[in-house]
């Protein structure tokens, strides 16, 4: 029974063992401990005030970003619609420029089909008046073969000069 109850003594000794243990502690390790533990919290501060600055840092750069990509996206934009208004207007041009050769070479296509007309209707009378003498030739060399058929048409020629 001794083993469960202490005697005074023990607890006497244990007491002031705990005190002196206490004591020593205080002088020794409790300035040391708190200090320690103040450094902790002023490091855990720091860290929380430069994590809340990081994140409020992320914060203005991520606004900066959006902005920047707000200005980018209008750019690209500006770019694009002056881009597709220069192709029109080169479309545009190009059309003109088309058309106008195209008339020129229609014109000028029309003028040269004028001229050959004209050319071949030339052609087609010169022939046609050679054809004419020709025929007139022989007509006459076959009516002036006779001495006969000469001196009747020779009468008839003098008959409508006086007629005339």
């Amino acid at each position: 029974m001794e083993l469960v109850t202490p005697s005074i003594g023990l607890v006497f000794w244990t007491t002031i063992a705990f005190f002196i243990l206490i004591f020593v502690l205080g002088k020794f390790a409790w300035k040391p401990i708190m200090q320690a533990l103040a450094e902790r919290e002023q490091s855990i501060e720091d860290a929380l005030s430069s994590a809340e600055k990081a994140k409020e840092e992320l914060t203005r750069l991520n606004n900066e970003s959006e902005q920047l990509l707000k200005v980018a996206r209008a750019e690209r934009d500006t770019i694009l619609k002056e881009a597709k208004q220069l192709r029109d207007n080169l479309v545009a041009d190009a059309k003109g420029i088309a058309q106008t050769e195209a008339n020129k070479m229609i014109a000028k296509a029309k003028v040269e089909i004028d001229n050959q007309k004209i050319a071949a209707l030339a052609e087609v009378k010169s022939q046609v008046a050679n054809l004419s003498i020709e025929i007139a030739e022989k007509v006459l060399r076959n009516q002036l073969a006779d001495k006969a058929k000469q001196e009747a048409l020779v009468a008839d020629l003098l008959k409508e000069v006086k007629l005339s």
